[in-house]
């Protein structure tokens, strides 16, 4: 489904990843870990559009999309719930989900049915202002936001980033689900514990580049991941 061919991305004169490749396959999920700097949300990035590529090449269903503009790669089917969430605090749960609809002209209502069904929570409080959810809540939000552009690939940035170990799970719970609906998931996380939950395939970043791939379970067998990332 999903091709990287050595690309490289800078920030101005700084380097931020090097020759990176990675494939997916329809169906699965993938993670990339590493530490906080090593590259990861620039991959994100860079397949989404939101970064320029100095050199390489993506691929989608078959179709390169090095230089597609951020709008049709969301029409082609990429969805990206970024690091942070970046949601509009101060509009209201509702408005923050249907945004999420913003380039699409067909019925969008059994979607939003499948989000409230997925997040039951977001239903009750779909009122409220986005700003005044939790950190869990805010987080199931911009997964359910993504979800209404009926992705055929998710990408998700930390999702677990600042929350408390039984949110974790029910965000797991909701990966889980998502993908048995035939979504694509690609995942960017520091924590092991949910890449070995959920995961079929892992890479390891360092420094901007890729060091190690393989299946999780085999790439969690590794001392030196183990001791990285499971201490």
């Amino acid at each position: 489904m999903l091709k990287l061919n050595r690309i490289t991305v800078h920030y101005g004169t700084a380097e931020a990843i090097r020759d990176v490749s990675l494939t997916l396959d329809e169906g699965s999920v993938v993670s990339v870990i590493g530490a906080n700097g090593a590259g990861k949300s620039t991959i994100l990035r860079a397949i989404s559009g939101l970064v320029r590529i100095s050199s390489g090449t993506i691929e989608f269903a078959g179709h390169p999309i090095t230089s597609t503009p951020v709008s049709k790669i969301v029409s082609l089917g990429i969805a990206h719930v970024p690091e942070g969430r970046r949601l509009f605090p101060y509009m209201s749960v509702m408005a923050n989900i249907k945004l999420g609809a913003f380039l699409r002209k067909d019925d969008t209502t059994p979607d939003l049915e499948r989000v409230f069904t997925l997040f039951p929570r977001l239903k009750e409080r779909r009122n409220q202002r986005a700003g005044s959810l939790s950190g869990g809540e805010q987080q199931m939000l911009a997964i359910g936001r993504a979800l209404m552009a009926k992705p055929k690939l998710l990408m998700m940035d930390e999702p677990s980033l600042g929350l408390a170990p039984v949110v974790i799970d029910a965000v797991a719970e909701a990966i889980l689900d998502i993908n048995k609906s035939g979504i694509t998931v690609l995942l960017v996380e520091q924590n092991a514990g949910l890449v070995t939950r959920v995961s079929q395939k892992c890479y390891v970043i360092e420094v901007g580049s890729v060091v190690l791939e393989g299946q999780v379970a085999e790439l969690m067998a590794n001392d030196s991941v183990r001791r990285a990332f499971l201490g």
